[in-house]
């Protein structure tokens, strides 16, 4: 497996490297989840074709006060597992490659951006679609491999490859959870051991609350049993259309209802997709 650092590098490794390329975009702290994406990323490739791990904290996602100086970094630890997952090459480069002095340019979504957490975390998403279009010139992938457990970031970066005419194939991956249904996260090493007990009572209010006969009634439901059973007010809770993030009131189209809450210091997201429902006859 190599370790690629420099654009210059990347360019002469992709030079030579079987298509298709498949990228796994990451920030380190790898887990199994991370796992379940390189998996699917040499899935979509092959045996014949190229499984690329990116590894970088981007600073321009994370707001003031967020946790950029903190967020876990295992390099070592990511480098032994990405090479147990079969990966053929790790880019990991410093922030001054990928952002050089005078860099002055950005990409920005405007429309499935502006509600969840993008109405939380002002910038976050620019910052998100700015490092994708980075990594995808920088690579040039067939395919991107990205979790549902980020479900808006995987609705914007569809829609920002569709509307800038990218050939990358976006993939979305299932979320991988914990035996009790928590999401798995590199953030969830934050929490203590009395609040990784409660942070398992986040996905399952969400799944309980799905189950209730009306859009209104779903979001009251979720948003009391996350505050009972986390011990903390949800930041929001929604529910959604699937394709546009609009907040919906009709259980007729595919829809998500999403959620975020912190628990100490440490800010979780999930999601539950529902089908539609038709009216009985």
């Amino acid at each position: 497996m190599r370790t690629l650092g420099t654009l210059a590098e990347t360019a002469t490794f992709r030079a030579y490297a079987p298509s298709p390329m498949v990228l796994v975009p990451t920030m380190g702290a790898l887990h199994a989840g991370h796992a379940a994406l390189i998996d699917a990323a040499r899935a979509r490739a092959g045996t014949s074709g190229t499984v690329i791990v990116s590894i970088f904290v981007n600073p321009t996602q994370f707001g003031p006060g967020e946790d950029l100086a903190k967020y876990p970094r295992t390099f070592e630890a990511d480098l032994e597992l990405c090479a147990a997952r079969g990966a053929d090459a790790v880019f990991a480069p410093p922030a001054d490659e990928m952002y050089p002095a005078g860099d002055s340019t950005y990409v920005e979504e405007t429309a499935l951006s502006r509600g969840l957490c993008g109405a939380q975390r002002p910038g976050h998403f620019r910052g998100v679609c700015t490092v994708v279009t980075k990594l995808f010139n920088i690579i040039r992938p067939e395919a991107a491999i990205f979790g549902e457990k980020d479900y808006q970031q995987l609705a914007i970066i569809r829609r920002m490859a569709r509307d800038l005419f990218s050939d990358v194939e976006i993939i979305g991956h299932p979320t991988v959870r914990e035996p009790d249904g928590l999401a798995l996260s590199s953030r969830n090493r934050y929490l203590s051991a009395e609040e990784r007990q409660r942070a398992a009572a986040f996905p399952a209010a969400l799944v309980t609350a799905a189950q209730e006969s009306t859009p209104a009634q779903i979001v009251a439901q979720a948003t009391a049993l996350i505050a009972q059973g986390t011990g903390s007010a949800p930041e929001y809770v929604e529910l959604v259309d699937a394709e546009t993030l609009e907040p919906t009131t009709a259980l007729d189209r595919p829809a998500v209802l999403a959620a975020a809450v912190k628990i100490g210091e440490t800010r979780l997201i999930d999601n539950v997709r529902l089908a539609p429902r038709h009216a009985k006859v």
